[in-house]
């Protein structure tokens, strides 16, 4: 009855159109004062030590990290290398366009970041060159989801968060599956614009892709220092975030020189804006997660289901389905805080390895910020390509159904999550 009435109240305030973090609050207000005897002293005290966890700090400077990139024109610079290397091959600018999503997503942490960055250089161009409007955009709104699945990811810090699953293990755990749908998206890039005799580029030489990786190196250098720095136990990956923001700063502004002094102010501006956004959310889902554990309802759904005699296979079906019915009217982060708590429990008890449910619970939001109606990526690429959110939906079709696919795959074929951090000992 409690779990009732508490989503109850939530979904009704979320239909009133109200943001999700503000809708979380009331709700949690709400049943506090009305059916609870929770004293408000302990209250804020779980408040303050909700989010005062170190993890939690890798957000903002992962935020601020690809501010600088998206600004500092490592996204232009990745696009040249990416296209040196298979622009000749059928619809080679939309295949680097996968390419560079795929290299600025393990720089960046973010989705709606490596659309805009990537996009925003790349669909003019192929525009240019002769691609149809609609296949540019479906390659990059859907490549762009790469940007929380390929380590870093803000999506990863959030389940770690939720969970206390190491950050450290969850980012290995994303390198080989990331590989996986990129390849997956290149290689149906690759069919389609054969099929539909897509313009090529010439051939570039060894040389000029020498040229180009050279330029693009600095920014390259970022996953070697991130990805480097925490397998090698340098640092934690809250660290490697703070290496991020600054490595990426002397990149933008002293090194490339794309960005001068008098930029830098904005987009410490911005990145304070998204960063208290998210923490905003994450101070809500907090408050809506000790609900949760005070009236015991984890607990009861885990022990509803056992008694059920619902297994692996069953329960991680019954998961993918309410995270892609969820996306549908939810953005990533909320999914996450409200969700992991939930389902965790259910699904440590049934067996399932934590690292792997959380790849799992990450590809779902990938495909979630792919679809309407709150899918951002489909609303940044709107912005870029000024399409319709109607017309970007039918566009990105042939890449959600792979997504889809890979989705299965990941689900029940743990080993592809869970192979490399237990080779690198980090399970």
């Amino acid at each position: 009855m409690s779990a009732a009435i508490i989503f109850g109240i939530l979904l009704a305030l979320m239909l009133t159109g109200m943001p999700i973090s503000i809708s979380l609050g009331l709700t949690v207000l709400t049943f506090l004062f009305t059916m609870t005897q929770v004293p408000l002293e302990s209250v804020a005290l779980k408040l303050f030590t909700g989010i005062e966890k170190f993890e939690i700090m890798a957000i903002p400077f992962f935020i601020l990290a690809g501010n600088f990139l998206t600004h500092g024109g490592v996204a232009r610079r990745m696009i040249n290398f990416a296209t040196s290397l298979v622009g000749h091959w059928h619809g080679g600018l939309a295949l680097s366009g996968v390419v560079a999503c795929a290299l600025f997503a393990a720089v960046s942490g973010s989705s709606p970041a490596t659309v805009v960055a990537i996009g925003s250089i790349l669909l003019p161009g192929m525009l240019k060159a002769g691609f149809p409007k609609q296949f540019g955009a479906g390659v990059i709104t859907t490549s762009g989801a790469l940007g929380i699945l390929i380590p870093p990811s803000i999506v990863m810090v959030m389940y770690s968060v939720a969970t206390n699953t190491s950050v450290g293990a969850l980012f290995m755990a994303g390198v080989i599956p990331g590989i996986m749908l990129a390849s997956m998206l290149g290689i149906l890039t690759w069919y389609r614009a054969r099929k539909f005799n897509f313009p090529r580029q010439p051939k570039a030489s060894w040389g000029e892709r020498l040229r180009t990786f050279r330029e693009s190196v600095w920014g390259l250098m970022l996953i070697v220092v991130v990805m480097g720095g925490i397998y090698s136990g340098i640092f934690t990956p809250t660290e490697a975030a703070a290496m991020s923001a600054v490595y990426s700063c002397i990149v933008a502004v002293f090194i490339y020189k794309d960005l001068g002094m008098k930029d830098v102010p904005k987009v410490l501006l911005n990145s304070a804006n998204m960063s208290a956004m998210l923490l905003y959310i994450i101070t809500n889902a907090v408050m809506f997660s000790f609900i949760l554990a005070n009236e015991n309802i984890p607990q009861l759904l885990a022990g509803w289901l056992l008694d059920k005699g619902l297994g692996q296979i069953a329960f991680l079906f019954a998961v993918n389905i309410l995270l892609l019915a969820a996306g549908n009217f939810m953005e990533p982060s909320s999914i996450m805080l409200i969700f992991a708590p939930i389902l965790f429990p259910v699904s440590m008890q049934l067996g399932i390895d934590p690292v792997h449910f959380g790849i799992m619970m990450t590809v779902n939001m990938e495909v979630g910020m792919c679809h309407p109606p709150v899918g951002l990526n489909l609303y940044v690429a709107s912005g870029i390509t000024k399409m319709g959110i109607t017309e970007l939906t039918v566009a990105v079709w042939p890449w959600l159904l792979t997504m889809l696919v890979f989705l299965v795959i990941v689900t029940y074929w743990p080993p592809l999550s869970i192979w490399l951090p237990k080779v690198l000992g980090m399970m």
